[in-house]
């Protein structure tokens, strides 16, 4: 009834607190998509989870624009289409842009689900996995909080390199 893509994408936000992986898994989605179908709401949702990867590493400016960008991509329609509950949604990103502008240190955000279809799905990815819906974050883990630096990154060079080969 979901796509895989969304209920990893809220797994991952809501159980590991990893919105780097939020952002790989949907991205993945995206472009797996044909480009007639590339709905801004998968763009806007990947903003959300590198706004909050972005505040929690302290850079508030780039949270301020991804937060914002979402705003702009993001409706209430196409939330609720998937199962989220878009007024409110919208409502707590935009108060968190606000924190943000302030400068206000990162604390979890939970996006509300309306169906109890994806969150019944969501939950039983976590039980397979093992982990706990809606945990909280570990302040301590400096992996989480700083992934895009400390991730292997041999497969993303290796894909750069033969995406370089073949244009020669």
């Amino acid at each position: 009834m979901y796509p895989q893509a969304l209920i990893d994408y809220l797994v991952y936000f809501h159980a590991d607190r990893d919105y780097f992986e939020c952002h790989e898994v949907l991205e993945e989605y995206w472009k797996s998509l044909p480009p007639s179908e590339r709905s801004r709401l998968w763009v806007g949702l990947i903003q959300i989870a590198v706004g909050l990867y972005h505040q929690r590493r302290g850079n508030f400016a780039g949270a301020a624009k991804m937060l914002g960008g979402a705003l702009q991509r993001l409706t209430s329609e196409e939330l609720n289409g998937v199962g989220l509950d878009g007024p409110r949604l919208l409502k707590e990103i935009e108060a968190r842009k606000e924190e943000v502008q302030k400068q206000a240190p990162y604390t979890d955000l939970s996006l509300p689900i309306s169906s109890a279809a994806l969150l019944q799905a969501c939950e039983e990815v976590c039980e397979r996995r093992g982990v706990s819906w809606m945990s909280a974050t570990d302040p301590q883990d400096e992996y989480l909080i700083h992934k895009h630096k400390l991730r292997d990154r041999t497969d993303v060079i290796a894909e750069r390199e033969k995406a370089i080969q073949e244009r020669k």
